[in-house]
C-alpha cells in the first residue's frame, strides 16, 4: 500500500475510534480537529476552493479539493449535483450545483453562474477565494450517462446548464468514447459563453454555439429543426440540461431525451387551505395552515429553518412530522404516518400537522 494511503487510514481510523470520541466528548473530534484545518473532519463532508477563475462577466469558477468525509461516502457521477453550504452573515444557506469535471476527477470544478438577486451566486461570485471553506451535504440527480454509453450523442445546453453537460463530455473524452458527438449550447452573448475555448479545442466533438442577444453564433434564434439537422439529425440519445422552454423545445424534435432542467418547478398550493393547525413543536408556536408550503409558513411566523433549493431537490429543509398528514406537491405523495421527515419547502398541510421545528 502506498505510503500516503496508508497514513491516510491510519488517520481516519484513530480519528473515527470510538475511545477518541468518547474522550472528545460531547463535541466529537471534529470540533478540536477543524481547529487545526477545517477540512479535517470525518462526520462532516467538507471541501476547500483551491482555485478561484472568473472567465466570463457573469459566472465564477471554483476548484474543490473535497475532505474525506465526502470523499470516502461519495462518488459523483457525471450529470449529478452535490449540495453546497455555505454560511452568510452567520446564516447557512445551501444550494444545488453540478461538478463540470470528468468522474475520474480528485476535485469538483464548480461554474456557479451569477444570477441578479440571487444570494449565495452574488456572494461566490464576488467573495470566492482561494483557502475558503464550504460544506458538501450530498449527491444526487438521475440525470447520468446510461452505462452502455450511445454510439451518437447529442448534447444541448442553455446558460449555466452547461456544467453537467461538460462533465459528461469530459468523461467520454476521457474514456476515449469512439462514437460520435456532437454540442449545441446556448448562451446570451459569446462573452457569456462558459468553457468556449475548451469546446473549440475539444478533439472528436462537434460544438455549435446560438447566442440569443447576438446574431455572431453558428446558429440562429432557438432550438428547432434546422438547428438538430446541424448538429446532429436522428441522434441515438440526446441529454439537455437548461432553461424549461429549451427543454420543451428539443423534446418536441427529438427522441430518447434525457433532461434535467435547473428552473424551480411550478408548484401549485391547494385552492381551498386546509384550515388545520400546523405546530413547530420545537419552538412553542403553532399557526392555521393558509395552504403554502411549510417552510414558508414557518417563515412567516419568525422561524428560520435551514433551507437551500426550495424547490425539493437539496433535502436541507427536511424536518421530522411527529404528528398529521402533509402533500408532496411535487410528487404527490401523502404522508400520512407519524415520526416521518418531509422536505417542508414542497409540502403542504393536509389538516393539522405537528413538526419538529
Amino acid at each position: 500500500m502506498p505510503t500516503r494511503n496508508l497514513t491516510r487510514t491510519l488517520r481516519r481510523r484513530v480519528l473515527g475510534s470510538d475511545l477518541l470520541d468518547l474522550l472528545t466528548g460531547p463535541h466529537g473530534v471534529d470540533r478540536y480537529t477543524e481547529l487545526v484545518a477545517p477540512t479535517w473532519t470525518m462526520g462532516e463532508a467538507r471541501a476547500k476552493v483551491v482555485d478561484v477563475r472568473r472567465t466570463t462577466p457573469r459566472s465564477v469558477t471554483l476548484t474543490l479539493a473535497p475532505n474525506e468525509g465526502f470523499t470516502s461516502t461519495h462518488a459523483v457521477q457525471a450529470g449529478q449535483y452535490v449540495n453546497l453550504t455555505v454560511d452568510i452573515d452567520g446564516r447557512r444557506h445551501t444550494r444545488c450545483y453540478s461538478p463540470a469535471n470528468a468522474e475520474a476527477s480528485p476535485t469538483l470544478e464548480l461554474t456557479i453562474g451569477h444570477h441578479d438577486g440571487g444570494l449565495v451566486s452574488t456572494h461566490l461570485y464576488e467573495r470566492a477565494r482561494r483557502g475558503m471553506v464550504v460544506g458538501l451535504a450530498g449527491v444526487g440527480g438521475d440525470f447520468v450517462l446510461p452505462a452502455v454509453r450511445p454510439r451518437r450523442a447529442l448534447f444541448v445546453s442553455g446558460g449555466s446548464g452547461i456544467t453537467p453537460v461538460m462533465a459528461m463530455l469530459r468523461t467520454l473524452i476521457a474514456e476515449r468514447h469512439r462514437g460520435e458527438i456532437a454540442f449545441v449550447h446556448y448562451a446570451r452573448t459569446p462573452a457569456e459563453a462558459c468553457y468556449r475555448d475548451e469546446l473549440a479545442a475539444m478533439p472528436g466533438v462537434r460544438v455549435l454555439h446560438g447566442y440569443t442577444r447576438s446574431g455572431a453564433g453558428d446558429l440562429v434564434g432557438r432550438f428547432d429543426a434546422d438547428h438538430l439537422t446541424a448538429a446532429m439529425p436522428s441522434p441515438d440519445a440526446v441529454f439537455v440540461c437548461g432553461p424549461t422552454a429549451l427543454v420543451d423545445a428539443v423534446r418536441e424534435h427529438c427522441d430518447n431525451v434525457h433532461t434535467e432542467s435547473f428552473v424551480p418547478p411550478a408548484l401549485e398550493a391547494p385552492a381551498d387551505p386546509s384550515g388545520g393547525r400546523i405546530t413547530f413543536a420545537d419552538s412553542g408556536i403553532d399557526v392555521v395552515d393558509d395552504g403554502r408550503p411549510l417552510l414558508e409558513q414557518a417563515e412567516t411566523a419568525g422561524l428560520t429553518p435551514e433551507n437551500g433549493c426550495r424547490m425539493g431537490i437539496c433535502h436541507t429543509c427536511t424536518r421530522r412530522k411527529t404528528a398529521g398528514t402533509v402533500r408532496n406537491l411535487v410528487t404527490g405523495a401523502v404522508s400520512t404516518a407519524p415520526d416521518e421527515d418531509v422536505q417542508i419547502c414542497v409540502s403542504v398541510p393536509v389538516g393539522d400537522v405537528d413538526l419538529s421545528l
